[in-house]
Parts: structure tokens; sequence; C-alpha cells
């Protein structure tokens, strides 16, 4: 049995792990890399695999750089199944119809501008037909993937439908366990529950996202929140501005605002969510309720009862997107993309990033190389669309809202395995892996096997 790292080892982006038995090959994953000069030629890179040779697919969720290259599989020949839960086969349809969206968009704006541009990895007909493989499986339930190969899904706490995968390997006599964390969230969040632990695993594939810190807590976050609004809307004219992800994230912050609101922390908000996916991904959030944790259906339960404490807007159009650089001050902005590097909250940073009363609030990881990075690193200047801005915002990066677990949390969620299993890091920048690995040993006794390298196979 061999495990190959093909994407996520040494960086964040770009999940993908071939599992190979002898009889089965299975593939764990299959993400776009995003940020970074490299990030183009990876995407377009030899997968390291003949696509018509895979046996199965096993998706942990649905964000972009662990879904995002699947539509070339079908490009390429694959036509097995793809196995995720339910609520992450229904956000990868919208991600990567998005996706495909904002690849043919941006080839066509190079196109007009004279510029040379690689075409799309994949269209829409690619995404409609990859879409008819996926098999939902629910968690906690075995499922035969392949002859020698059961898989089952367990919650992660990342973000709607995401989950831990726990593969059994029975080739030749000699069961194996093979867990890959996918991404773990970070404990207490609201809306969805907490990382279920596992006891068993002869090899483990950890995230290591955020392994070399610590977030804020939750409460030291919703203060700091409530002081950042409140600071900036008392200004006349300063708006927040908040660059988020469209799953999970801009959900989450719904639900604080809303919150937070009927707490009387917060007066009664006027809140543009400007984002298509966003408000997509917001209603497919409100038909998995069965997902939710205690919290959120009370919370839910007080919205149907009594009514809304914030007036929360979507923006439809991209007139109505633009329209609202035209507010004053006053109003919080949620726009995609999280990291900056699409998506309409660039035209409001272009447009706000030189006014000192704007505040810009980032709430999750920003990858090396994306425009986010640049602004939470504190840059005088940035260029979008080829002009210069100068920021003179007020630049905010609340990190207890990530989705990530943070390093105390990965090392906690280690020790609920009963017998040790060979660790290796993966879905994480150097140094960040190696602070992980370093505090695994201090706090549990236990070396890591190994810190993933891209394209490495390891046999076990």
């Amino acid at each position: 049995m061999q495990l190959t790292f093909l994407g996520a080892a040494g960086m964040v982006t770009g999940s993908r792990h071939l599992l190979e038995t002898g009889r089965t090959r299975v593939l764990l994953d299959c993400g776009l890399h995003q940020g970074g000069r490299d990030a183009a030629a990876l995407n377009r890179a030899p997968l390291g695999f003949d696509p018509r040779r895979l046996d199965a697919v096993v998706l942990s969720h649905a964000h972009i750089d662990h879904s995002g290259l699947l539509p070339r599989l079908w490009r390429e020949g694959y036509r097995g199944p793809v196995y995720a839960t339910a609520a992450t086969a229904e956000l990868t349809a919208l991600l990567l119809k998005d996706s495909a969206h904002l690849q043919q968009a941006d080839y066509e704006r190079h196109q007009r501008r004279g510029r040379h541009a690689e075409p799309p990895l994949y269209g829409f007909e690619d995404v409609e037909s990859l879409l008819s493989l996926f098999r939902p499986i629910p968690f906690g339930s075995w499922h035969a993937v392949a002859p020698d190969t059961r898989v089952r899904l367990h919650e992660a706490g990342h973000i709607l439908g995401a989950a831990i995968v726990e593969l059994s390997l029975t080739t030749s006599g000699h069961p194996k366990t093979v867990v890959f964390s996918g991404d773990l969230g970070q404990p207490g969040r609201p809306i969805l529950g907490d990382a279920q632990k596992l006891a068993d695993a002869d090899v483990l594939l950890l995230e290591s996202t955020y392994g070399d810190r610590a977030h804020k807590s939750q409460a030291a976050t919703v203060d700091e929140l409530v002081a950042v609004v409140t600071r900036t809307l008392r200004s006349k004219h300063g708006n927040v501005l908040v660059p988020s992800f469209a799953v999970g994230r801009t959900q989450e912050l719904l639900y604080w605002f809303e919150r937070l609101a009927y707490e009387g922390r917060l007066p009664p908000l006027d809140i543009f969510v400007d984002s298509p996916l966003a408000t997509e991904v917001t209603e497919l959030t409100q038909r998995h309720q069965e997902l939710y944790d205690a919290d959120a259906r009370e919370l839910y339960r007080a919205i149907r009862e009594h009514g809304s404490r914030c007036q929360v807007r979507f923006t439809r159009s991209v007139g109505e997107s633009m329209a609202l650089n035209n507010i004053s001050g006053g109003a919080i902005v949620i726009a995609s993309s999280g990291m900056c590097e699409g998506g309409r909250i660039r035209h409001h940073l272009r447009h706000h990033l030189p006014n000192p009363h704007t505040t810009v609030v980032f709430t999750g990881f920003q990858a090396q190389g994306t425009l986010g990075r640049q602004l939470v690193e504190r840059a005088e200047s940035v260029t979008l669309d080829g002009n210069r801005v100068q920021v003179r915002a007020e630049i905010v990066t609340l990190g207890g809202f990530s989705a990530h677990a943070d390093q105390p949390a990965l090392v906690d969620w280690l020790r609920g395995f009963q017998r040790w299993p060979a660790v290796w890091l993966v879905h994480g920048e150097p140094a960040a892996s190696t602070a992980l690995s370093q505090r695994i040993q201090a706090d549990l006794g236990h070396s890591v096997a190994g810190i993933a390298n891209l394209g490495q196979c390891i046999a076990f």
C-alpha cells in the first residue's frame, strides 16, 4: 500500500492525495492551487496519475482548494464515483460552477485587453458532467468504494458537510486504516458541531494550516468584532468591508451579527451580502438545519418567531454591487473572495482602501502571494486591476473566526487516538508544519512520521 502527496504538501492549497493498494486506486480530494506565482502552472501540470485508472474519489469537503480540479478529472477521462456527504455534494456544485464562470470571465477579460491568457481549465459542461458522478453518503456508516476499500465519514466541524475521511483497506489479508483529516474546524465555532475524535489509525494525514499559532479565544474575537464595528460605524464616513469566503465564513458572520444585535451588544445593522455565490450558499445552509448545533437552532427559532434584528440584503446584479460604493457610511459589506483574489470585493477595495474611515476586516487565512496577504502584512499600496491604490483604510485581522483548528486544537484532537498512527502533516506552509511537529513531540511525546513533500510517495 502506498500514498502519494500530489498537492497541499509544503503548501496550503491544492489538496490531492493518491492511495494505492495494488488492486485499488482511490483519490482523496482534487483541489485547485490558489495564490502565488506557481499556482497557474501547478493547476496545469500533469496530475500525477491516469484518471481513467482511478476506482473512486473521496472528497472531504467543498472548498475549491479541495474540489476545484475535479472537473479536470472528467475532462481527462475519469468516469468513476465521487463520494462525499450530501451537503458537500450540493456545495461543490455551486462552487465548481462559480469557478468555471470566474475562469471564463478572466480569460475573456484578458482577451479584450490584448493580453495572452491560457484557456480555462474546464467549462460548465465539464462541471455538469462531473456532478453526475457524485454519490452522497451520510456521516457514520461504512460504504464500499472498491473491492478492498471501505470509507466512513465523520463530522469535521469545518464547513457545512465537511468530513474526516476514514478508510479501511483489506488487501492481501493485512487490514490497514488510513485517516485523512481534511480540514478540521476550531472547536466551539457556531452553527456546526466540533470535529469528531477518532481512536485508531495506521496512517493519518493531518492538516497543519495553523500549526504554528493559537487563535484568539472566541469571546475575545467577538469583543473585537463589536469594537471594530462600533468604532467604524460611529463615523458618518465609515463602512466596514469584509472580504469573506462565500462558504462558511459569510454564514458565520451573519450568525454573529444577528446574535449580537439580539443581545444588545450591537445596534440593528445594515448589512449587504455582495456575492451571488454567498447568497446561494446561505440559502443552502438554511436548508440543512439538521447539521446545526443547539445554539444555532435556538437563534434561528428566535428569528422565525420574533423577526430579524438586522436588515440583511443580498445583491444580485453587478449594478447593485457597484451602487454600494455610493454608500458613504454606516454599512457592512460582506463580499467574496476571502483572499481578495477575485470577485466583487476587489472593486470595493479599489474604491474604499484610500479612505481612512474605512475598516477592512479579514476573518480567515490569507495564502502567500494573495492580495489579502499583502493587506494583512500592511502594504502601503497594492495593485488592483492594473492601478496602484494607496492603503489608508484600517486593516484588522480577526483570527479567532478561522474555520481551521489552531495548534492547541490540533494537538487536542490527536489526543483521541488510543493507538498512535504514523502522522504525516499536509496542508500547511513549512513553518506551520514544523512548529506543529515540534508541539506534538513536546505535548504528546510522539514524533510525526514526516512533513509531506510535493510528489513524495510513502509505503505502509
